[in-house]
């Protein structure tokens, strides 16, 4: 037999369960901002093309990147460091610094596009390249390769995430300098390309130089695209 006390104590929890499940409620609001299903998708969406993108042309024309992965190519050809440690370093901090300036929706956005580019590329590899003849032609792989990552960063971007380190970079250095996002994307690839000289022959950094140019300058435009207004019912 359950004494008083403890016929008291439970419902006295029964009638506390709906305030512990908002209170937890609350806490993971506090840890997990509500996202927005139009921004999740938006960056799936860029996550997908980016990855078609890197892994249809870029993966095989040998055109180089800017940004953190181009210059874990030139940290391994300097000193020998592999790109799996240096990679993992550099984009952590990049962002962990967008995390500090930017806010944890940044990150938790970032988590959807940067989840989504694993997901698609892997996809994209079990299928195979489709366009293996175009490779052959390293300016038209600059050009359309440059295509895919600017309309596939740009959409990423726009909704609030970061697919790459490189791009948390360049949102945290946007908000802190309120500079262009295009024009911070062109001056850390065009630094890490001028550097990359040293081991890559001019020729091929040139067509590099096409693709970081017309793909930043495709971000930035994207973030311009005006929202679609909505319409007032009582204007009706």
């Amino acid at each position: 037999m359950k004494t008083e006390r403890q016929r008291r104590e439970e419902r006295e929890s029964r009638l506390d369960f709906p305030r512990r499940i908002w209170y937890n409620n609350d806490i993971m609001r506090c840890i997990i901002p509500k996202l927005k299903p139009k921004n999740i998708i938006t960056a799936l969406v860029g996550s997908a093309i980016l990855a078609f993108g890197l892994f249809n042309i870029h993966s095989f024309s040998g055109v180089t990147e800017g940004g953190v992965l181009g210059l874990t190519l030139l940290l391994h050809n300097w000193f020998g460091i592999s790109p799996s440690v240096s990679s993992v370093v550099m984009n952590v901090a990049c962002y962990a610094l967008g995390w500090k300036l930017l806010g944890k929706e940044f990150i938790c956005y970032s988590a959807v596009a940067g989840g989504g580019f694993s997901v698609f590329y892997a996809i994209f590899e079990k299928i195979g390249p489709l366009f293996p003849h175009l490779t052959q032609n390293q300016f038209a792989c600059s050009v359309v390769g440059a295509l895919f990552v600017g309309v596939g960063v740009g959409l990423a971007v726009r909704a609030g995430g970061a697919p790459g380190g490189d791009d948390a970079l360049a949102m945290s250095l946007a908000h802190v300098t309120h500079l262009k996002l295009e024009w911070l994307y062109l001056i850390s690839d065009l630094i890490v390309l001028v550097l990359s000289l040293t081991y890559i022959p001019p020729l091929r950094l040139l067509y590099s130089l096409f693709t970081v140019v017309i793909s930043g300058q495709l971000i930035g435009l994207i973030q311009k695209i005006p929202e679609p207004r909505r319409k007032n019912p009582e204007s009706e």
